[in-house]
């Protein structure tokens, strides 16, 4: 049986470890923040330049002016840190050869 997107986020979700930096891409992976397994922390970057970001905010809590690289409304959890696209991309290409490397760090995309 194929997973819709939102089993094929859950999916990704389990692959997380504690400690772990993810990059998150536009489409199904901005989902993954939201099915988070119980007892560890991540810290989810979006390509739009936040690193914090949280899971996507209930209905009636959106704030149009915190939004993912999708433009989704987003929730930044506390202590994130914004700037700009450039540095963004420069980090997202590091976490990539972190990765295989090896390091603390995941790409989705």
């Amino acid at each position: 049986m194929a997973l819709d997107k939102i089993g094929i986020a859950k999916r990704i979700a389990q692959e997380l470890r504690d400690g772990w930096y993810v990059n998150l891409g536009i489409g199904i992976p901005t989902l993954v923040a939201n099915y988070i397994p119980t007892g560890i922390e991540v810290e989810f970057q979006s390509e739009n330049g936040i690193l914090g970001m949280g899971p996507f905010p209930f209905e009636g809590e959106e704030d149009a002016d915190l939004i993912n690289a999708g433009k989704q409304t987003i929730t930044a959890n506390k202590g994130a840190v914004y700037f700009d696209s450039a540095m963004s991309f420069a980090i997202a290409i590091n976490n990539s050869r972190a990765r295989k490397s090896k390091s603390n760090s995941f790409s989705i995309l």
